[in-house]
């Protein structure tokens, strides 16, 4: 099993849109990158499409080649299929981390999601996320709403209950 991101953290982002990548995220980075060996940088798949995203979302090469497989896997010419390459193909870009642990994010996608001199990383698995910070803060706390509505003890595990190991 890869790697899993873990974690958040919010770091700045300067007038060219670079922002540093959390060291921890670019070691899972380069173990998803089939061509990395030490020395090189690693490549990452940045993927900006979707009406209701509210950000950036980071994909390891490897993971992305398990989408890309999934969606070769629908009908050709289906509405699915072309809704899935336009999110994931057209919407998307390979970057690679710069030699100081950096990406760059172009003007047309901080615009996008109002990333202006701060982005927030956070964590999802397989995948990573890349917000604007008001934006994860209302996410954060549309979260926290189900703890709200919960038993002071409750433990999110018991939404696991339904999900058998290899799914």
């Amino acid at each position: 099993m890869a790697r899993r991101f873990r974690g958040e953290s919010t770091h700045k982002v300067d007038a060219k849109g670079r922002v540093s990548i959390p060291a921890a995220f670019r070691r899972v980075l380069e173990e998803g990158d089939p061509d990395w060996t030490e020395g090189l940088l690693p490549n990452l798949i940045l993927v900006y499409g979707g009406k209701g995203r509210k950000f950036i979302e980071g994909y390891t090469v490897n993971a992305m080649d398990d989408v890309d497989e999934r969606i070769e896997k629908l009908p050709l010419g289906s509405k699915e299929r072309r809704i899935m390459e336009h999110t994931f193909s057209t919407q998307s870009l390979q970057v690679q981390v710069d030699p100081t642990g950096r990406l760059v994010l172009s003007q047309k996608i901080r615009d996008k999601f109002g990333i202006t001199n701060e982005a927030v990383f956070a964590a999802s698995g397989t995948t990573f996320q890349i917000w604007a910070p008001s934006a994860h803060d209302t996410h954060a706390a549309r979260m926290d709403e189900w703890f709200d509505a919960q038993e002071d003890d409750a433990d999110p595990l018991i939404l696991l209950n339904s999900v058998s190991v290899g799914d």
